[in-house]
């Protein structure tokens, strides 16, 4: 090595602590992870928030004034058609502490980019009521979309995101969805229930809380197919995880990116769309699905577009015996988290 630049780096580095971080971007980082003693918070300590987010509580009356993004659990699984555990899914992806506060793919630390708080769970009724679940997941954020508060939601079965959306429409209108999942979720009333996880878009569709001709479903496979006419004829872009295969990332996104334009998007993410090989601890798995990588740089080729909300949904920790499914489950909604705080970075 040339002495000189050995020189400089050992005057530089030599003495450095782990917490002296020279460069801008880096060192709001260190600031985030390391405290005034030079040591950094344990990751495993404390009262778990998604991301160590401050924790805002609505129900003690705090000031929601400013806020740009709320993050939400809500722990309800009473949609199910098959394995039920969803509703422990917010309680495990808080609990995980290998998440951010840094994507090096988007450049980004959302929580230095706007104000971002993790604000509890959606305070439910009744545990045994579908319908008043739904009833109560809208009323909820619509006092965060109100407030002019982007939301992200950690889900709970698929079924939470038709309230949202309800509560999202309401202002802005129909917007955009960009749906990874293993299955349309466009199914009607099955069993005698008209709310269930196999049909939350199928409802926002026919609502007018969707644009289909400016949406996409991606990673669809499996023998529920006959299930998924409306999308079809409703004009929403399909893409089988068959397609999605010899496409590719870059087409895919490039595709996305012209059906959404400058319209507000929804991001829904249930972990189903990833193969159970990545994703075991969920509802109803489907062989032959996404990479997480894949997942990903869909999610990330997204960037700049104007994410208004979103979930991750579908997480049941209790099949999950390595904690694979919680760990993706986590990220994504992070990469989601990303996707939005990036528009207050903007300016937008």
């Amino acid at each position: 090595m040339d002495e000189i630049k050995l020189k400089a780096l050992q005057d530089k580095y030599g003495n450095a602590t782990g917490d002296v971080v020279f460069d801008p971007t880096f060192k709001v980082v260190a600031e985030k992870l390391f405290k005034e003693d030079g040591n950094r918070t344990l990751p495993y300590s404390g009262i778990p928030t998604f991301m160590d987010l401050p924790h805002m509580d609505m129900e003690r009356g705090e000031d929601f004034a400013g806020l740009d993004i709320a993050v939400v659990g809500v722990p309800m699984d009473l949609g199910v058609t098959n394995r039920p555990g969803a509703r422990f899914g917010p309680r495990a992806v808080r609990g995980i502490e290998r998440v951010g506060p840094y994507n090096h793919a988007l450049k980004i630390i959302p929580d230095a980019a706007c104000k971002i708080a993790d604000v509890g769970d959606v305070p439910f009724r009744s545990r045994f009521n579908l319908e008043h679940c739904i009833e109560d997941i809208e009323a909820h954020f619509r006092k965060f979309t109100e407030a002019g508060a982007r939301t992200l939601a950690i889900g709970g079965d698929h079924s939470i995101s038709h309230p949202i959306l309800r509560a999202i429409a309401a202002q802005h209108g129909p917007v955009a969805l960009f749906h990874i999942d293993a299955h349309c979720d466009t199914a009607g009333e099955t069993d005698g229930a008209k709310f269930h996880h196999g049909g939350p878009f199928r409802h926002a569709i026919l609502e007018g809380l969707i644009d289909p001709d400016r949406s996409m479903q991606i990673g669809i496979r499996g023998s529920a197919e006959f299930l998924w006419e409306l999308s079809y004829e409703a004009g929403m872009t399909v893409i089988h995880a068959e397609e999605f295969e010899e496409r590719g990332v870059p087409s895919v996104v490039e595709q996305a990116r012209a059906l959404i334009g400058d319209v507000p998007i929804y991001v829904t993410f249930d972990v189903d769309g990833l193969d159970p090989a990545f994703a075991p601890g969920t509802g109803t798995p489907e062989i032959g699905g996404l990479t997480p990588r894949e997942a990903q740089a869909l999610l990330r080729g997204l960037a700049g577009l104007n994410v208004i909300g979103g979930d991750m949904v579908e997480v049941a920790p209790q099949y999950d015996a390595t904690t694979n499914t919680v760990q993706v489950g986590a990220q994504m909604a992070f990469e989601i988290l990303c996707l939005m705080a990036l528009q207050f970075e903007t300016g937008d």
